[in-house]
Parts: structure tokens; C-alpha cells; sequence
């Protein structure tokens, strides 16, 4: 089963790229990949959502749609969240975790998941896929958030 483990420094405060990332909905201004995000419930700490993309052009120009339930844990710093609507994904599974790093703030997006055997691309394809545009997501955030602070 494919894991993917990225992380980048932003030089930002904890407690603000920890609001500013747990704002869902500000998602589009924040990911180069998002066109909308959704809310569609929310419960305690939990939120179940919709993201739509942009455009693929690694994929034709498909727009991807799909609903996740996200649940934070703002004493540790943590959040773990699961595709509901997979799409061509078995499954995907993601932990986020925060922690501050010198005057900035360690991001790091830990990701399980497995592909359908109808899926566009196999387990080894989405894995370099999901690893170049994490570091292309999590380069665009540092950047976004960094001028805003």
C-alpha cells in the first residue's frame, strides 16, 4: 500500500498557519489545485466537505470532485482525515501535523491510499503523481501564507 510523507518549514507562526490551514473554505486561495470547497457538515471537530479542482491537464483537463471528512485535534496539533468519496481511489487517508520549527512551523501531510484497478493511473503512478503535486500544493501554501503574515 502506497505512503506518501512530505513536509515543508513555513516561516509563520503555529497558531496561525494552524487557523489558516483549518479553514476549509479558504482552501481555494490557499491550494493552486482547488476551485471550490464545500462544507457540508460539521459535527464537534469533525467536517465532512467537498473539494472540486481546476482543470488536470495531466489528465485531459478532468475535474476531480470528491467528499472528506476531516477531524482536528488542536491540543496535539494533529488532523486526520479520509476520502468518502473515493473516486478512483480504494481508499485515501491523510494525517496532517503541525509543530513549530525554529520561528516558523513544520507542515507535514502523511498519505495512505491504494488505486482501483480502474483507476487512470496504478499505485506506483499516483504515488510520484501525489508526491510532485503535494510539494507543488505545500510550496504554494509556504508562499501564500509567508506574504500574508
Amino acid at each position: 500500500m502506497p505512503r506518501t510523507d512530505n513536509s515543508v518549514v513555513i516561516e509563520a507562526p503555529l497558531d496561525y498557519v494552524w487557523e489558516r490551514m483549518n479553514d476549509v473554505e479558504s482552501w481555494p486561495d490557499l491550494f493552486t489545485e482547488y476551485a471550490s470547497a464545500e462544507i457540508l457538515e460539521r459535527e464537534g471537530n469533525t467536517i465532512t466537505f467537498r473539494l472540486t479542482t481546476h482543470p488536470d491537464p495531466e489528465y485531459d483537463g478532468q475535474v476531480w470532485s470528491w467528499v472528506s471528512e476531516r477531524t482536528v485535534d488542536r491540543e496535539a496539533r494533529t488532523v486526520t482525515a479520509r476520502r468518502i468519496e473515493t473516486g478512483p481511489f480504494d481508499h485515501m487517508n491523510i494525517e496532517w501535523y503541525f509543530e513549530p520549527e525554529g520561528d516558523g512551523t513544520k507542515m507535514r501531510w502523511v498519505q495512505e491510499f491504494s488505486m482501483k484497478p480502474t483507476a487512470p493511473a496504478n499505485d506506483e503512478e499516483a504515488e510520484e503523481y501525489i508526491n510532485r503535486n503535494t510539494r507543488e500544493q505545500m510550496t504554494a501554501i509556504k508562499e501564500r501564507l509567508e506574504q500574508r503574515t
